[in-house]
């Protein structure tokens, strides 16, 4: 299938991102908080809360997911889509269904009680969506961690990727993130709700309640996808191959897990860049623009 101008030029600029993003996750690591708190274990507390709020209400694992990939695919991976506000990201037509922000809240609460300054909010998210994906059924993979927060959430820097978008024109648009193609289709699958229009691989058909796993590949090799993307998927030469793989394979969970950690480094703050909130629903007061430009 031939791309549009557009997505060519896009594509190549995303080859360059690719290697951007590479950095980013190299300044990251797992395990980042071990010593760091002197009461608590921050991913076993994390995994705690996440846990109870699970077991109340499983379907808070496709509101989690959606909120990881909502943040990091805006300006990356900062926690911005938490931040209050008139014309915050959190306004934007594409994140008004959005929610989850309680569980995010409530861990922030508990770490801030006992560990107060050290935990970003973005960290939170990413092992927030971690945990729900192995309670749904998904692998548990090693998050890497050392994300800080950002100071800017604008309702007009929201663009994300539309259901109707052409396989082409997303493979570009993930590759603008520092994502391949490969990514993207492990990445690109879609809620089955009438409310169908945002990004994840969390499926919800009968065959599948509520669970991450590989089916969805399966049924849009059958022709029974929902949205106009996820027919392209299994159709276009772009990405059939890979969604025969996917569905013919047996390390769905692994790979899955590979493209969140991925998803996870997008255009992440680290070191002196950002803040670490207080409060994930606000940055912290005064604002100082010396801490914006990361110098302290």
């Amino acid at each position: 299938m031939k791309m549009s101008s557009t997505s060519a030029v896009a594509l190549a600029l995303g080859f360059i991102l690719m290697s951007f993003t590479g950095q980013c996750y190299s300044q990251l690591q797992v395990g980042f908080y071990e010593g760091k708190c002197k009461f608590i274990d921050v991913e076993t507390t994390v995994s705690s809360i996440v846990k109870q709020n699970f077991l109340k209400d499983p379907t808070i694992a496709a509101a989690l997911i959606r909120m990881q990939f909502h943040d990091c695919f805006v300006k990356g991976c900062d926690a911005s889509i938490l931040l209050d506000g008139s014309s915050s990201e959190k306004t934007a037509p594409p994140n008004l269904s959005l929610r989850g922000f309680d569980v995010i809240d409530a861990v922030k609460s508990i770490v801030e009680r006992f560990c107060p300054g050290v935990v970003s909010c973005a960290d939170i998210i990413s092992l927030a969506t971690r945990d729900v994906i192995f309670l749904s059924g998904g692998g548990r993979y090693d998050v890497p961690t050392g994300r800080r927060d950002g100071f800017e959430s604008l309702a007009q820097n929201v663009d994300l990727p539309s259901p109707t978008i052409s396989v082409s024109d997303s493979i570009a648009k993930f590759a603008g993130k520092g994502l391949r193609a490969t990514d993207m289709v492990y990445l690109l699958g879609v809620p089955k709700t009438q409310q169908a229009t945002i990004l994840l691989n969390l499926d919800q058909n009968p065959l599948s309640s509520f669970i991450v796993d590989k089916s969805y590949y399966g049924q849009i090799l059958a022709h029974r996808g929902i949205l106009q993307i996820d027919q392209e998927l299994a159709l276009d030469p772009l990405t059939q191959a890979t969604v025969t793989t996917i569905a013919n394979g047996y390390d769905f969970n692994t790979k899955f897990g590979q493209a969140m950690v991925k998803l996870g480094a997008v255009q992440v703050l680290t070191g002196t860049q950002g803040e670490i909130r207080k409060s994930c629903r606000a940055i912290n007061k005064p604002f100082s623009y010396v801490t914006i430009n990361g110098n302290h």
